[in-house]
This record gives C-alpha cells, structure tokens and sequence, in this order.
C-alpha cells in the first residue's frame, strides 16, 4: 500500500445516480465525526508524528481538513451563485507550515469542522439534481462540474482519516 494513498488515488465515478451522490453527501456530514475518532486520544507527540515519511504530521493533517473544506465550501456556493466563476487556488504544502497548523490543538479545527460540515451537508442536500451540473473553472484542472467537486471531497475527507488510522495500525495506538 502506497502510505500516500492509503485508500487509493481519488477516481470519479463514471455514472453518477442519485444514491451515489447521497451516499457521497453522507461520507461528507460524517467525515467530521470520523476525523475526530481517528485522533482521539492521541498524545502530544503522536499528534506531532509524521503519517508517511516526509508527509505532514498528524495535527497539520487534522487542521489541512479543514482549511481544504473550506475552501471547498466557498467553491461550491460560488458556482451555485455564479456563471462558472474561476476560483482561486491555494498553496496547501504552505498553509501546513503556518504556525496555527503546525501548533494549534487539533480540537479547534475539528470544532470548525463540524460547524463547516453542518453548513455544507444541509446546502448539499438542498441542492436538485441539476445543480450539481453547474461549473467553475480551475486554473489547474480547468471547467469541472459540482458533482466532480462533491465526489472529490468525499474522497478527501476520508483519504486523510485514513492517513490517521494507518499511522495508527502501523505503530499500535
């Protein structure tokens, strides 16, 4: 298993039915619980422990969460608002080296995580059908449609628990 990818490299899915997208939706209301059940109980220096040699530790993953969802977040009410408005990338490596991330109590991410995510599934399930058709553009990816976007998110919450709980097989916690 590649530590990177402990649940595999993120795939769209090639037909999206309305169960997928609800069950997608669902992945994103609990992701906040099962960040929180992945760092649980954690010492400080288990928090400050790298998930992958080279990679981020625990704590700069459990506030990347966030900083990611927000931005997410932004992302999706900007097109449902918008004519496929350009959003704007961010420099995650960079923001993950920033004091907050670096030290702050995990507790105060996943707390915004929870109010993120509260937001986010209740527009989520307001949305119809179409709306998650609706498009902005990625300088990186180019034109991309909310179903790509809502897919994604619902990988990426899981992808970085999962960096979690495999740091914590691996080393017994």
């Amino acid at each position: 298993m590649d530590p990177r990818y402990p649940i595999g490299k993120y795939s769209q899915p090639q037909e999206v039915t309305p169960a997928l997208r609800q069950k997608a939706i669902s992945t994103i209301a609990e992701t906040p619980a099962k960040l929180r059940a992945a760092i649980k109980g954690l010492t400080e220096e288990q928090l400050n422990t790298p998930y992958r040699e080279g990679g981020w530790t625990v704590r700069q993953v459990a506030h990347h969460v966030p900083d990611s969802h927000m931005n997410a977040y932004v992302r999706f009410r900007l097109a449902l608002t918008e004519q496929e408005p350009t959003i704007k990338p961010y420099e995650e490596a960079r923001w993950a080296e920033l004091e907050d991330a670096k030290n702050a109590p995990p507790d105060v991410s996943l707390a915004l995580l929870d109010s993120l995510h509260e937001r986010w599934a209740r527009l989520l399930r307001s949305l119809k059908p179409e709306d998650f058709a609706r498009t902005f553009r990625h300088p990186d990816h180019g034109v991309r449609t909310l179903d790509w976007m809502l897919f994604l998110y619902a990988w990426h919450g899981r992808h970085h628990t999962a960096h979690v709980t495999e740091l914590r097989k691996q080393k017994g916690w």
